[in-house]
């Protein structure tokens, strides 16, 4: 048996992933990591009594290069004498249909089709190719997109389907690096297509695999895999206890044993009840937050759990007339609401001298003007700005959004609407009402709370006086 082979069986089988006599589903794309599995489970099949099945999904995103695939996996199949389940779907159609971006929209139908053909085969296993270098793509897309702990642990060995959660997906590849499985192709004589789009620039992922990681592997880190992975081990091992903890102190059974884990997971100070929410560290309460908030069927990111964390009874906008808030008690409840008004606060002053401040809304705004000796443009900072004094005029307002309302953040050609800024920065719609925007005395937006500053009111090189612009 070959040293790959080996280490795969012994992957397998310390951690549980296919019990002898298992009837498993395999998952055959026609690329080299789902055809190298096909075949290692194909020659390890009779000494552990596997009943191997192929699964391949045409998503008719690439034309002749898709069937292509299709006849592929059909033809490894009747090579090794398994039976096959073959289906296809337009996924193109099918995402604008339903809103959803091609990649989830493939997703989706993909998995469907796995729970169907599982149970029509009376399997509870489906085996998936992703490998050691998926997981550190992974983790580098997900740093990107700003994941917790949870997603930055990346994909588990074994963990339940999407779509039905009596199937179990298993990922036996996953400490094989891309290069391992290449090499155990080329000595099985093993027949593979490439897919022509894991070349192209145009996605994210992409550009990870073959400029960001052999950057940081030729330039940082020549061993980065292997860190990367064990890290997200740790954080992974690390996630799954604030889950346990959260889901402990949510179903009111073991606190007791949770906190003799970790005295300082669960207590924060002394002088607070022991289980209030309160009590709870950090990464206990968001873990709290997110878990009532998925399954009242709302997505939970960090910019909606925060400020649930923080702020007990206060109201957010997750969708159109519904809103969310978290008691004292730590409990999230969902409720139908009206539709936030526009304020019609308003104040107009002028800058006066070299400095002031001014209030609207319970927002203070501190201002400073000083002259610009030599252009350097300003490094972004929280709760600041610095504008181009002569280009704004001594006559400010300061009000809230309104409807119609357009502005041109720094580096877009042109104003857009300030509704269509905040839908996709996701600023819920009731917060959208509170934030204040400041204006010339012709009306022109220069500064929206909570985005980048204007293009039109930038540092230049002709810039003679600053308006250092704070606000808290």
């Amino acid at each position: 048996m070959s040293q790959f082979l080996s280490s795969l069986e012994s992957e397998i089988q310390s951690r549980g992933l296919l019990p002898r006599g298992a009837k498993v589903l395999v998952a055959v794309s026609g690329g080299v990591d789902s055809l190298v599995l096909l075949h290692a489970l194909h020659l390890l099949a009779g000494k552990h009594g596997w009943k191997i099945f192929v699964a391949h999904f045409n998503h008719q995103l690439r034309g002749r290069a898709s069937d292509a695939d299709e006849k592929l996996v059909r033809r490894a199949a009747a090579v090794l004498k398994l039976p096959i389940a073959v289906e296809s779907a337009e996924v193109k159609a099918f995402a604008q249909k339903s809103k959803f971006s091609i990649e989830m929209a493939a997703r989706k139908l993909r998995h469907e089709f796995f729970a169907r053909t599982a149970k029509q085969q009376k399997s509870s296993i489906v085996a998936l190719a992703h490998h050691a270098d998926d997981q550190v793509e992974l983790f580098f897309l997900r740093v990107l997109r700003g994941a917790g702990g949870e997603g930055l642990a990346g994909m588990k060995w074994r963990s339940p389907s999407p779509v039905e959660h009596k199937l179990t997906l298993v990922r036996p590849l996953l400490a094989c690096t891309k290069a391992g499985l290449r090499a155990f192709a080329r000595e099985s004589k093993i027949r593979f297509r490439e897919d022509a789009t894991n070349t192209s620039a145009d996605f994210l992922r992409n550009r990870i695999r073959h400029e960001l990681i052999p950057l940081l592997q030729t330039s940082y880190q020549p061993g980065l895999a292997k860190t990367i992975l064990r890290l997200m081990e740790i954080v992974g091992a690390e996630s799954d206890f604030v889950g346990e903890a959260a889901q402990q102190w949510l179903s009111g059974r073991g606190r007791a044993s949770a906190q003799n884990k970790s005295q300082s997971l669960l207590t924060s100070t002394a002088t607070i009840e022991k289980h209030s929410f309160a009590s709870l560290s950090v990464a206990v309460q968001r873990k709290v937050v997110q878990r009532q908030l998925l399954a009242l069927g709302v997505a939970a990111d960090f910019e909606l759990i925060e400020p649930l964390r923080k702020t007990p009874d206060h109201w957010v906008s997750v969708r159109a007339g519904w809103s969310v808030a978290r008691d004292g008690a730590g409990k999230v409840r969902l409720q139908e609401q009206f539709e936030a008004q526009f304020q019609a606060d308003e104040l107009a002053f002028t800058l006066q001298g070299r400095a002031g401040q001014v209030e609207l809304g319970g927002k203070e705004i501190c201002w400073r003007l000083t002259p610009a000796k030599k252009f350097v443009r300003p490094q972004s900072q929280t709760g600041g700005e610095v504008f181009d004094a002569d280009q704004i005029g001594n006559e400010l307002i300061l009000r809230h959004w309104r409807a119609g309302d357009r502005f041109q953040p720094l580096g877009l050609p042109s104003p857009v609407k300030l509704q269509d800024l905040f839908v996709n920065a996701k600023i819920p719609r009731a917060r959208r009402h509170e934030l204040v925007v400041a204006t010339t005395r012709t009306g022109e937006i220069f500064w929206v709370e909570g985005l980048r500053m204007s293009e039109r009111f930038k540092l230049t090189a002709a810039t003679r006086c600053q308006l250092v612009w704070k606000w808290s």
